[in-house]
């Protein structure tokens, strides 16, 4: 693996795979693990026009699940709606349907059905959140009242893709009016970059969260390529609404960490498995069915060798002289792999039990499985390109896993269905 920006150049080869299995009679198993084969491709469907001034176009950084919304929808299975954050310039947030999806041949997403708007495109953030933000990264998550509050609340967060060190007030909630979504925020998360918390949004299950993360439900992360936040994705609870109903402008949020792996600032770091910097992890959720479980995050995975630079293979050194920088399409100069794949990797509750618990660090869980889905895309990729992946959002009740495609319907993401057995 060629490794060219000295910064990163002790520890952007590393692959370590430690052991994460306890002795017998000590591994908790509350719940039976949930395997690549009991997640079952349902389809897809297309995102609607824009409305007030915004559209679905160059989206798909942050995706929420409602169950109480489009109440009248039709009794297709598919019922609920979401929540999702338009154009990257913007992102604000609409309210769509869920139409019944679809599995097509050939990609012909003509034949894909059309979701519905339900509350046209706003800006939430009420002038709360700093904007424009330099390649804004954000995240949504529904969940029902908590503490004391009186009704349930739209969790979001937003930070940008640059901040090294940074430590900004990034979450914050609001309610599903979008028209008065009475927007509260932002806070910080209490000792922790914006580079491993300020981006996904996830809901914990209820019984875990009480069992083992003292009941906080809110689950937060990110992932920030070349290793500077974590060599691998995060997850964070949270309990915003224990420091108030709701807490005050820059308030500090108490986070405990489930999963944080090693930084490339760290001596002898430890990293996901198979760890890559051009890695690609856009989004998580935390899947349950009667008997199995799984946390699951949607990325794009660098396979083979890795090297700062651009897609030819053109390495870019640490000291001048500098090469020419390559025609289009390969004048992005970044992190790159050989080739990427799409793909969920599978994590066990029962490894991030054993880390909320003190018995294991936050950098020791692995994935168990990981399931490779570039067979129903829509890209069409070739090896070398990223972004195969945006944002989800999970269906308890109905254990129905959404996953947002950019930039496949024209300049619109395509959101796919799984549906989770067992």
């Amino acid at each position: 693996m060629v490794c060219a920006s000295a910064i990163f150049s002790l520890n952007c080869c590393l692959d370590p795979a430690p052991d994460n299995q306890l002795p017998d009679e000590e591994a908790p198993s509350p719940t039976e693990r949930l395997q690549p084969g009991d997640l079952q491709y349902r389809g897809a469907f297309r995102l609607p026009e824009g409305s007030n001034g915004c559209d679905w176009s160059w989206s798909g950084e942050a995706l929420a699940y409602h169950p109480g919304g489009d109440g009248g929808g039709p009794d297709d299975g598919f019922p609920g709606s979401l929540f999702g954050t338009g154009h990257n310039w913007l992102q604000w947030v609409s309210e769509i349907s869920i139409p019944a999806p679809v599995v097509v041949a050939g990609g012909n997403l003509d034949g894909l059905p059309l979701a519905s708007t339900l509350q046209p495109f706003a800006d939430i953030r009420a002038g709360l959140f700093d904007w424009p933000l330099e390649i804004p990264r954000a995240g949504l998550a529904c969940l029902p009242a908590q503490g004391s509050q009186t009704a349930g609340k739209l969790y979001c967060a937003w930070a940008q893709h640059m901040g090294e060190g940074d430590t900004l007030p990034s979450h914050g909630w609001a309610g599903p009016d979008l028209d008065h979504p009475d927007t509260a925020g932002p806070w910080r998360i209490a000792g922790f970059w914006n580079y491993v918390t300020g981006d996904y949004l996830l809901a914990i299950p209820d019984s875990w969260a009480d069992g083992h993360a003292g009941g906080r439900r809110l689950g937060t992360g990110r992932f920030r390529d070349g290793g500077q936040g974590a060599m691998g994705p995060s997850l964070l609870a949270l309990a915003p609404w224990r420091d108030g109903d709701p807490p005050a402008p820059g308030t500090t949020i108490e986070a405990q960490p489930l999963l944080l792996y090693d930084s490339v600032y760290e001596e002898s770091p430890i990293t996901l498995s198979g760890y890559h910097h051009s890695d690609e992890w856009s989004s998580a959720a935390w899947l349950e069915t009667d008997s199995k479980a799984a946390v699951v995050f949607a990325g794009t995975k660098g396979r083979g060798d890795c090297w700062y630079g651009f897609a030819n293979g053109v390495v870019w050194p640490d000291e001048p002289p500098y090469p020419p920088i390559p025609p289009p399409p390969h004048d992005e100069r970044g992190w790159w792999s050989d080739r990427f794949e799409a793909v969920f990797l599978f994590y066990d509750p029962a490894d991030l039990a054993e880390v909320a618990a003190g018995k294991r660090e936050p950098s020791w869980p692995q994935p168990y499985a990981e399931l490779r889905v570039d067979g129903v895309l829509f890209g069409g990729y070739g090896d070398r390109q990223k972004g195969r992946f945006g944002a989800c959002a999970w269906d308890a009740s109905r254990r129905l896993l959404y996953v947002m495609e950019p930039l496949v319907d024209e300049e619109k993401p395509v959101v796919h269905v799984w549906q989770a057995r067992g």
